[in-house]
């Protein structure tokens, strides 16, 4: 698939070749739902994201219908046809089912609006389908195609705004944001996904309301930045949000890297530097087990230095330190992510990269004993891969030179790494002597006095590798006899 950023006009005739073809591979699928739609007397179409992406030659494996059907009886319909069932957006008049390996979700007609003061949207269901596509979020979403019959509905001109790559609403944007506020962070979604240019006008919009997005839930807002930067292109949609001053509301630590700068003096500001960050972590992600895109990986890029605008320091020669900031943004970190709603062990592994990310600067300029390689596969845990790409990806210096000794450097590690994990089994590293036996060896029972001893020959057994039982409890009995004098 092309490159939404840098991808041509759309040329109409391949649209409606890719979409004829798209309806005929769903054919099996919708033809059949349709008319069981239709001998009950409703009306059924194809709508928003699945025809968009027909004509774009993206992708569908789920679909979107909408339906003059009230949810009662789409329930029934679906019940009859499809192999599961769930209504779980039963409130906003969705119905879902699954048959073979499509996903279905079938909407009543319905417009959605915000009271002032209200964190969810208001459903109200609709009598046609010109209703509810006047109603949806963009023009390029407000498109239909009936099943069966295969009727092209497009009152508010997607298809010219799909062929020039552009955002705009079906009615005015005030109008589009008024009914949801979250609308706004999906223009910068869009943008990031697919490439599209926001409107003039939208833009404009973004700005003068964007303190109403202040009464969408965190949740909402988490799921569409979640959906924006596992996106193709986050950092489009990142500037945006930046510019509009949404993210001042809802993400404030990275607009505020904009005023600071880096300490190398390499970058406009911290701001640009963190999202250069996240392009190459991004770049980096075939490297970790998953292949990408990592959410956890991206977000330690985009946050791991939001802790320099609080430890900024003007020395007396002019240079900007940020002592410790990695200790600080490690904590904001986190507390965004808690306000933002974040499962527990996102937030987790999330701070504790950020915490770690100048963990590999630490060790000079490359001379890593084996004691101290240990330690930095202790302290990464399970995040030792995401590491290796958020270090790497934090080199941003112009200086090729300089850039080249450092992979140099972190190539050498990762081999070190390697070679002491096939010979140590670096990721379970634990004491050559269980609790159990430490309890035997001093003649002590549980308390704390055995986690004191744990810790000491975990210490050991990191500075000098594995040294069997023997050895261990020789180097125990001596290290209980010093602290216990007399």
């Amino acid at each position: 698939m092309p490159d939404p950023l840098t991808a041509p006009a759309l040329n109409m005739v391949e649209v409606q070749q890719r979409v004829a073809g798209e309806l005929d591979r769903l054919a099996p699928v919708l033809d059949d739902l349709g008319a069981r739609f239709a001998d009950r007397g409703h009306q059924l179409h194809l709508v928003g994201g699945p025809v968009r992406d027909a004509m774009l030659g993206r992708p569908i494996t789920d679909l979107d219908l909408t339906t003059s059907a009230r949810p009662e009886e789409t329930e029934r319909l679906l019940r009859s046809w499809g192999e599961g069932l769930w209504d779980v957006g039963r409130a906003f008049g969705t119905i879902g089912a699954r048959k073979g390996p499509w996903q279905v979700e079938v909407t009543t007609y319905r417009s959605e609006s915000y009271d002032p003061d209200s964190r969810n949207p208001q459903v109200v269901y609709g009598d046609d389908l010109a209703g509810d596509l006047g109603r949806r979020d963009f023009t390029v979403n407000a498109m239909a195609i009936s099943v069966p019959g295969r009727v092209f509905e497009d009152p508010h001109g997607g298809v010219v705004d799909l062929a020039h790559r552009t955002l705009r609403t079906p009615g005015t944007p005030e109008q589009s944001f008024g009914d949801d506020p979250l609308r706004m962070l999906r223009a910068a979604r869009f943008a990031a996904q697919l490439g599209f240019e926001v409107a003039p006008e939208v833009v404009a919009a973004m700005r003068d309301m964007a303190a109403r997005i202040d009464i969408v839930s965190p949740e909402r807002v988490r799921d569409e930045l979640v959906k924006l930067l596992m996106a193709a292109h986050p950092v489009a949609g990142l500037r945006l949000l930046v510019d509009v001053g949404l993210a001042e509301r809802v993400l404030p630590e990275l607009p505020a890297l904009v005023l600071e700068r880096d300490e190398h003096h390499r970058h406009k500001d911290v701001y640009e530097h963190s999202l250069t960050v996240l392009e190459q972590a991004i770049d980096l992600e075939p490297r970790l087990p998953g292949g990408g895109p990592d959410l956890v990986s991206r977000l330690a890029a985009l946050l791991h230095d939001v802790g320099k605008p609080k430890t900024r320091r003007f020395a007396g020669d002019g240079t900007v330190t940020f002592h410790h900031h990695d200790v600080v943004g490690a904590k904001l970190t986190a507390k965004r992510l808690r306000a933002l709603r974040f499962p527990g062990d996102v937030v987790d592994a999330t701070s504790m990269l950020v915490e770690l990310h100048l963990r590999f600067h630490g060790y000079g300029t490359g001379e890593w004993t084996d004691s101290a390689v240990r330690r930095y596969v202790r302290d990464a845990g399970d995040q030792l891969d995401r590491l290796h790409v958020l270090t790497r990806a934090d080199c941003t210096t112009r200086n090729k030179r300089k850039a080249d000794r450092l992979r140099r450097t972190y190539d050498d590690l990762e081999a070190r790494i390697a070679t002491l994990s096939e010979a140590e089994e670096l990721a379970a590293i634990r004491p050559d002597l269980d609790g159990n036996q430490i309890m035997e060896a001093l003649g002590i029972g549980p308390g704390r006095e055995v986690g004191e001893a744990y810790r000491y020959l975990l210490e050991r057994r990191l500075d000098e590798g594995p040294q069997g039982e023997d050895e261990a409890r020789t180097a125990l009995l001596a290290w209980w006899a010093a602290r216990r004098p007399g």
